[in-house]
């Protein structure tokens, strides 16, 4: 005899076996033993949860001779028959390769036929989503009112493509995802059955894997016993045939992020890469790891353990992490890996990708967004208090390091870690002041210096980072015009003023390498 995929074999043939649908099933026993049997239901739900596996106990119990508890009996000829699947009562019908308009005709010119034997005939109609609108329609009428024999039992996983006629017709039942827990024991029952040893952490992990589908939980345990066949199941030969990475992995990767180790970041992804691992379930799988961590980060202690499905080795592990990780930073991982996971599906080029994301985790800078602003601000915080001093990004323009016309004196640019707590009087009553001496010069002066950016350069000077190009050439090449520039400056304070002028060739550059302080004398000063 050929071998049965374990989906099939213990798919469950009572209404007792059925396992994480307690609320549809306890309905439907209702409704038997109490004769109060409706002509149309609508199961929906995801794939998997048992839409087709509770039609067909249904439609057993209603035609069963000997009925327990509004369950079938297994034993009688109608239960038989319809378990073999030659009972002319019970009618499949996918609506994927059935889904036009003859087709529902067909249905609709033999429910006119009574049934031969037992009390009813049951359309089972699966993927009922699939029907063309034609057919939709050639089933109203007779789904509204059919005979008293005839039951219509429509399963979809997309409920929300099923014409609202056709839903006001029918009985809704929705079908949840199953619990891991629900499915690691009935797995666990299963393997007792099958004489199979399996290590608990891998049965859980299956379940993990499953998304709430118990067939996919049966079809991937089914894979894994196959490819490790008389031997004991343990986790790591499960993490092998499905591709996936430990959590200790996710660990040491989460901690290298955090610390912004960009080549033990890209290390770690060689190891999985080199492993052979499935770079597709490995972002999934990240994303849950962080999912969790967020969890433990935002809950009460002792609140969140139900909910986080994990080990406790691994439970203390991620409170420890969540002590080291701020809430923001979570977040924006968990958004940059979610649109990460839609990207690598059409990607030619996975291990790139993830590369470039994981460099996005690890530099901040990199990104605009209010989240990233929040993690550079502590990536400076951080460095302040190991006492480290910034420097210029290495992507800054060179010429804003080197020693250019009029810019002697000047030591270095100042970055976010330089900047002293005051800023010299001065010059703050010059940047308060900007668009007004501005405004006092001609052209074409006034434009350039209306784009350019003001900062701190050596010894507290006033630094002008101007666009490269004309602007540039204007104060660095001509002679005079940064004098003249000085002149105003020095008139406007009553002292003299020496500027330091030098280039930046794009908006980024200057965040990386300057400290904006119109920003800062607008919070710290306030005008007059």
């Amino acid at each position: 005899m050929s071998y049965t995929a374990l989906y099939r074999k213990f798919r469950p043939e009572r209404f007792e076996d059925v396992k994480g649908q307690d609320h549809i099933v306890t309905t439907l026993r209702n409704q038997i033993e109490a004769d109060r049997i409706g002509h149309a239901y609508l199961f929906c739900g995801t794939r998997g949860t048992g839409k087709t596996t509770i039609a067909k106990i249904f439609a057993k119990a209603v035609n069963c001779e000997n009925p327990t508890d509004g369950s079938p009996c297994g034993e009688c000829r109608s239960c038989r028959s319809i378990a073999a699947a030659a009972s002319m009562n019970v009618i499949e019908i996918d609506a994927a390769s059935n889904n036009g308009v003859d087709n529902i005709r067909e249905i609709v010119d033999e429910v006119s036929y009574s049934p031969a034997e037992g009390r009813f005939k049951v359309y089972i109609i699966d993927e009922v989503h699939m029907l063309s609108i034609g057919a939709f329609n050639a089933l109203l009428k007779t789904l509204e009112e059919p005979p008293s024999y005839v039951i219509f039992i429509l399963a979809t996983t997309e409920v929300h493509k099923i014409p609202v006629t056709i839903l006001s017709r029918c009985q809704r039942y929705d079908f949840k995802r199953i619990s891991i827990e629900t499915i690691a024991d009935r797995l666990r029952d299963l393997m007792v059955q099958e004489n199979q040893q399996v290590q608990e952490k891998a049965l859980r992990y299956v379940a993990k894997a499953a998304d709430g589908s118990m067939r996919d939980a049966l079809s991937l345990l089914d894979q894994c016993i196959a490819f490790h066949y008389g031997k004991e199941l343990t986790y790591d030969m499960v993490l092998d045939v499905l591709g996936a990475v430990d959590t200790e992995v996710f660990s040491r990767l989460l901690r290298a992020v955090l610390e912004r180790n960009v080549t033990e970041c890209i290390g770690i992804l060689e190891e999985i890469v080199m492993q052979g691992r499935e770079l597709s379930q490995f972002v999934s799988d990240f994303t849950w790891y962080l999912r969790n961590l967020l969890l433990i980060k935002t809950s009460e202690d002792g609140a969140i353990e139900d909910v986080v499905d994990v080990s406790s080795d691994n439970l203390l592990r991620l409170k420890e992490e969540a002590g080291m990780a701020q809430t923001d930073a979570i977040m924006r991982y968990i958004r940059e890996l979610s649109e990460l996971s839609g990207r690598i599906r059409y990607a030619g080029q996975k291990r790139i990708v993830i590369e470039m994301a994981l460099i996005k985790l690890c530099r901040p800078q990199m990104e605009v967004s209010q989240d990233s602003l929040l993690d550079r601000i502590r990536a400076v915080e951080q460095q302040l208090e190991k006492g480290v001093v910034m420097q210029p990004s290495p992507g800054a323009d060179p010429r804003a390091a080197a020693a250019l016309p009029g810019q002697e004196k000047a030591a270095h640019t100042f970055s976010q870690a330089d900047l002293p707590k005051a800023i010299p009087e001065d010059v703050s009553r010059i940047v308060s002041n900007w668009p007004t001496l501005v405004g006092q010069t001609a052209m074409p002066m006034k434009q350039y210096l209306k784009k350019a950016k003001l900062s701190l350069g050596g010894d507290n000077r006033l630094m002008v980072v101007l666009e490269d190009g004309l602007a540039s050439d204007y104060f660095l090449k001509q002679e005079g015009n940064k004098e003249e520039l000085e002149k105003l400056l020095s008139e406007f304070s009553g002292k003299q003023v020496e500027v330091t002028m030098t280039v930046s060739r794009a908006d980024r550059d200057f965040e990386d390498s300057y400290v904006d302080l119109t920003q800062i004398i607008h919070m710290e000063i306030e005008e007059e």
